[in-house]
């Protein structure tokens, strides 16, 4: 992860980032969408959280989903489709692992609500984002929800050009 990466992660979130480790995923515009984020936060509070939505579009986009409704629908989705809830349970153990290679916390905690219910579209599609398609099943969903919207068409306000200025600004 680059200062400027640092720096416009720090303005995509209008704060500045906690236990950065490196950078999941970029948007198109190479911008950073996804960070991945330390076990534990730098006076070792455990931070489960290990992928973290950082695009303010994209996180607008889940945002709207969320309010919508979506969450719950899932949520109501693992309890009839058994696919789908094994998907979901493999992704828990998935991300579980992961994190754990970077540091146990100790915990069978993971994020958003894993496996039982939907807890935060914003952490599934970030893991979806950071792992791939086909890991994380709701990521991969609410994604597809998006297709129209996202990835194509501009960045939002929040995102720097390489010096670390905001876009348009020089």
């Amino acid at each position: 992860m680059t200062d400027a990466d640092r720096r416009i992660v720090a303005e995509q979130l209008g704060r500045e980032p906690r236990a950065l480790r490196a950078v999941a995923h970029r948007c198109p515009s190479g911008h950073p969408s996804v960070v991945q984020t330390n076990p534990r936060l730098a006076d070792g509070t455990p931070f489960p959280t290990l992928y973290y939505l950082t695009c303010p579009r994209l996180t607008a986009l889940v945002s709207r989903l969320e309010a919508g409704g979506v969450m719950r629908e899932m949520t109501e989705r693992l309890a009839t489709d058994p696919e789908l809830a094994a998907g979901y349970l493999a992704a828990h153990r998935a991300y579980l692992a992961e994190r754990d290679a970077i540091e146990p916390l100790g915990t069978e905690v993971s994020a958003g609500g894993m496996p039982g219910r939907v807890k935060c579209l914003h952490v599934h599609v970030a893991h979806a984002l950071a792992a791939g398609p086909g890991v994380n099943p709701i990521g991969d969903q609410t994604l597809a929800m998006l297709s129209d919207e996202w990835p194509s068409g501009p960045c939002s306000t929040g995102q720097s050009d390489d010096s670390g200025r905001p876009k348009g600004q020089g």
